[in-house]
């Protein structure tokens, strides 16, 4: 597998900047085929007014135009996302055209929806990799975080995986109810034979964000899980590469966006638009090119919104005169957005930025009533109060409204 890591390490090597002001190469294509999807997760970055993505999806052919613009552009890995990517039936004559365009191809899927035959035709399709994501780490977690009965399931699939010869990725997206769960997520995924296992904390955009009282962990669970992840990374060296992806509330200072924006990623949405990294949709007043208007050779190069950040020309104090800007390029531009109003702001996230205040806010008031409640506990009292807002068509339009 070749990780976004290595393409960067490559690209350095090949004396490309990744952050200088004009347009590199996009070396990494996020397909976000569809927001469909069986699963109802909490934490979903998905947006949440999605519901009319389905009416409006690019075709097969168009997506074929993308993947051949992109890869004209340079791109070299492809990832098909959503929502859940195997909702698409054609999800097997894209891989195919991945594999003749010559992409390192990624399959970013919840399992639901495949079957043994369907991972053979993927197999024989050309797919190079398959991510499959858990909720938790037994049946009675899983099952009630993903609002999907989907554990046995999963566990099945991932063995099909493994069977085949696919490396073996798990993912596991952490928060308050399950990172309690660290060691038996560790010792499911060495059951699995997993070559790789992400911890990915969760990040508070989308759904996420709507929930973030109720997933945000505290620093001392997030320190617990830590300790446990070294200790099995030095047990388990050379048999399986963990990587934990510790909440941005609990950084002190950010991390560079999509490696800075406009220089590495290209995100399609289901409906055809461009943007820089998935979350960009929540910044206001910005015209998002479209790639049934625009070819994706002036989406990255010369529009507006992918060079509105590009660089460090737009940053504002105390940004622009940061030692570190040219190591975290400012931080997140949505979270930015999401947190103080306004896009151009430095990443709340970094204890040097004038809004810092507003993470230390968000961690105090989650931690309100946060105790260490039993898992069972929580599952238990599911039909009384609900605190989780459940991603469904409903909640998506009672929010909307």
């Amino acid at each position: 597998m070749m990780s976004v890591s290595l393409l960067l390490s490559h690209r350095v090597k090949a004396g490309l900047s990744v952050t200088e002001a004009s347009p590199n190469l996009p070396l990494w294509l996020l397909a976000e085929l569809t927001y469909a999807c069986p699963l109802q997760c909490a934490y979903c970055s998905n947006p949440i007014d999605y519901s009319t993505s389905r009416q409006h999806e690019l075709s097969t052919e168009e997506w074929i135009r993308v993947m051949t613009q992109a890869r004209e552009q340079g791109a070299v890995q492809i990832g098909f996302s959503g929502g859940e990517p195997l909702v698409r039936q054609d999800l097997e004559i894209l891989v195919s055209e991945a594999k003749r365009l010559g992409y390192y191809s990624n399959l970013i899927t919840s399992a639901v929806g495949m079957d043994n035959k369907r991972i053979a035709r993927l197999k024989e399709a050309g797919l190079d990799h398959i991510q499959v994501s858990f909720q938790g780490a037994d049946r009675e977690l899983n099952d009630y975080y993903a609002a999907n009965k989907s554990f046995d399931h999963k566990v099945a699939m991932a063995k099909e995986i493994k069977r085949l010869g696919f490396p073996m990725v798990l993912n596991f997206v952490l928060h308050r109810h399950n990172i309690d769960q660290i060691e038996d997520i560790l010792e499911l995924s060495l059951t699995l034979g997993a070559d790789y296992v992400e911890l990915a904390n969760c990040q508070y955009y989308g759904w996420a964000l709507k929930n973030r009282d109720h997933l945000l962990p505290s620093r001392a669970q997030l320190c617990r899980a830590e300790s446990i992840v070294k200790r099995f990374r030095k047990e388990q060296a050379g048999n399986m590469e963990l990587y934990f992806i510790v909440p941005d509330y609990y950084e002190s200072r950010p991390k560079a966006c999509c490696n800075g924006w406009g220089t590495t990623f290209l995100t399609i949405t289901p409906d055809g638009l461009a943007l820089p990294c998935q979350g960009a949709r929540v910044i206001p007043d910005v015209d998002f090119p479209s790639v049934r208007e625009h070819s994706l050779q002036w989406i990255w190069q010369d529009s507006p919104l992918f060079n509105r950040f590009r660089g460090n020309a737009w940053m504002k104090e105390p940004c622009r005169s940061c030692p570190e800007k040219e190591k975290d390029l400012g931080g997140c531009r949505c979270q930015a957005m999401m947190l103080t109003g306004d896009a151009a702001n430095a990443d709340p996230v970094c204890d040097l930025s004038p809004h810092h205040h507003r993470v230390l806010e968000a961690i105090e008031r989650a931690q309100i009533g946060n105790g260490d409640i039993a898992n069972s506990q929580i599952i238990n009292n599911k039909n009384k109060e609900q605190p989780l807002l459940f991603r469904n068509p409903k909640n998506a339009k009672q929010l909307k409204s």
